[in-house]
């Protein structure tokens, strides 16, 4: 048997071989690299120093092949119009000859138009007065306005109290037409915020309030309800109008009303027209400014070249008017 000893100092002598052999290794490279490494990185190390000489040799270089690309196509660009001046302002007998034609024939067109402008201005009163003429002829010509025959209104049978004060209202789709008396009337739009706001109603039914033994009667139009409930509604709330001092009346056709009746039994009201009710004024037309003649063309040089009676409608009773919606204040 091998002894104990032996064998521990053959495992020395191992270990001792390969630590030998690590230290040999080691010592054969340099910061732990081999020396085809390091001339590769030598080598590497020269071509970046040769790179960057050449990029410091060859700086700007692409920014000046631009502006000389710039340059060559600005030369071209002006030797093509030195070129098109040229043929402009060539001094060659066609290119004279190309020009005095030209010029001859816009002298030419020119002077037609001066001529044709002449004519034009000699032939306008000629035209003017033509289209008079032709004006009146077509106002002769149109049929006359139909208008529609006048509506009366009728007292029989309204039950009305000898010494009662009537005053009308015609109510139609869009307005509200009351009369102060025979001959003066105004009107206002049927909209709650106009009747509500409008000075001449509000006088209107105030004066009429202020009436002893005062009734007012809605003429009624084919489509006046709307407008028979604004007012009345606003004459019951704002006013306190009583339901039997209102009535209504439907009224046939779109003609004028005629209240003559009324008035000869005495019983049409008649309040006078305040003046704060009164429209204002028209302002006059300013008259037309006469027509100016029309200008003279210079004469140019010439150079050288190459009923019915109205039928009473139906009546119908007043009826007293049912409390109507007012409008709001």
């Amino acid at each position: 048997m091998i002894p104990f000893l032996d064998i521990l100092c053959s495992l020395i002598g191992v270990l001792v071989l390969i630590i030998v052999v690590l230290v040999i290794a080691q010592t054969q490279r340099i910061n732990g690299r081999s020396p085809e490494e390091i001339h590769r990185a030598e080598a590497h190390l020269r071509m970046l120093k040769v790179q960057k000489t050449m990029e410091d040799k060859f700086a700007g270089l692409a920014e000046k092949l631009q502006k000389l690309r710039d340059i060559q196509q600005e030369r071209e660009t002006k030797q093509a119009d030195l070129e098109r001046l040229r043929d402009l302002f060539g001094n060659s007998a066609e290119k004279q000859q190309q020009n005095k034609d030209s010029a001859g024939k816009l002298q030419s067109e020119l002077e037609m138009l001066i001529i044709e402008t002449q004519g034009l201005a000699q032939q306008e009163p000629v035209l003017k007065q033509k289209i008079q003429e032709l004006a009146a002829e077509i106002d002769k010509l149109k049929p006359p306005e139909r208008k529609e025959a006048p509506v009366a209104v009728n007292p029989s049978g309204s039950g009305l109290v000898t010494g009662t004060s009537v005053f009308f209202v015609d109510a139609s789709g869009d307005k509200l037409t009351f009369f102060w008396n025979e001959k003066e009337k105004s009107i206002v739009s049927a909209v709650p915020e106009v009747i509500v706001a409008d000075t001449a109603f509000n006088l209107f039914l105030d004066s009429v309030k202020k009436v002893s033994q005062c009734k007012i009667i809605f003429l009624l139009r084919d489509d006046g309800m709307r407008s028979y409930n604004l007012g009345a509604g606003w004459a019951q709330s704002k006013y306190g109008f009583k339901v039997e001092q209102i009535g209504k009346l439907p009224i046939p056709g779109r003609g004028d009303l005629d209240m003559r009746l009324f008035s000869r039994l005495q019983l049409l009201g008649n309040l006078p027209m305040p003046a704060a009710a009164k429209p204002p004024p028209e302002a006059p037309t300013p008259p037309k400014p006469p027509m100016p003649a029309a200008p003279q063309a210079p004469t140019p040089n010439m150079a050288p070249t190459q009923g019915a009676p109205p039928t009473p409608g139906a009546a119908a009773t007043p009826v007293p008017a049912q409390p109507a919606s007012a409008p709001k204040p």
